[in-house]
């Protein structure tokens, strides 16, 4: 679909790889100038540098969402560099794949800091500046398994799931001053988080096979798919959406 957002602003967590990265370069050709935010500040720069050198607008906002204070920071740097805030989309995420036996205390409260804490710290400090702006959208990256449960992934699915309905509570919050909140909830994605943290020696090729089967599309999509979906929720025809938590999963939580 064709979206203008010519003299838009968007904040990207998590831009620097994988979906969020995809959703930079979307919003960009679009026409919106982008803040992308990321912890690692090579990848960081060079996302903002490919957006730039595609003709679009871009800086990097170096930081860790899970940090209250660099959240705000990525704001600020937005309202600094370009005047404001419109959009919002939370995609920074990391995944552990084990049961709860298998899960240490730090890495509980690694993946909840950065998927819960990353998301909440970021749209707080955000909404005040959409406010400013008359209104605006925010979009969170959860994940099917904030819908639904999955064996081997306790911590990756509570904070999914906390994602989840706090984009309801705060889509209540605050729909009526013309910010709406949605959630795309993707289930496998061709990115560099599907193969992380896998048993050494675990072939990419396998770990697909081991996707496709529990999906009846047959296939993996592309960040691209994500991109285009956050960019549709954040403009005009999704005005009426609010609360939304949208499944991109080739019709793995139908079943």
């Amino acid at each position: 679909m064709q979206v203008d957002l010519d003299g838009k602003v968007a904040v990207v967590s998590g831009g620097s790889s994988g979906m969020g990265a995809a959703i930079c370069e979307r919003f960009a050709s679009s026409g919106a100038a982008i803040v992308v935010g990321g912890r690692d500040a090579e990848r960081t720069a060079a996302v903002a540098a490919s957006v730039t050198a595609a003709g679009g607008q871009a800086i990097a906002g170096l930081g860790d969402v899970a940090n209250s204070a660099a959240a705000a920071a990525l704001v600020d740097t937005a309202i600094e560099a370009f005047g404001g805030v419109d959009f919002v989309i939370n995609a920074a995420g990391v995944i552990h794949r084990a049961d709860a036996l298998g899960t240490s205390d730090d890495e509980w409260f690694r993946v909840m800091s950065i998927n819960v804490d990353g998301t909440f710290f970021l749209s707080r400090a955000a909404i005040p500046a959409l406010r400013v702006r008359g209104g605006g959208a925010i979009v969170n990256i959860s994940s099917t398994c904030g819908l639904v449960g999955s064996a081997g992934l306790a911590a990756y699915c509570a904070s999914k799931g906390a994602v989840t309905n706090l984009t309801r509570a705060m889509a209540l919050d605050h729909a009526s001053e013309g910010i709406r909140i949605n959630a795309i909830c993707p289930g496998s994605v061709d990115t560099p988080m599907l193969v992380s943290e896998h048993p050494e020696g675990t072939t990419v090729d396998a770990i697909f096979e081991q996707n496709l089967v529990s999906i009846p599309e047959g296939r993996i999509p592309e960040p691209s798919e994500v991109a285009d979906l956050a960019l549709f929720l954040c403009s005009d025809a999704a005005r009426h959406i609010h609360g939304a938590n949208v499944s991109l999963d080739g019709g793995y939580t139908a079943q």
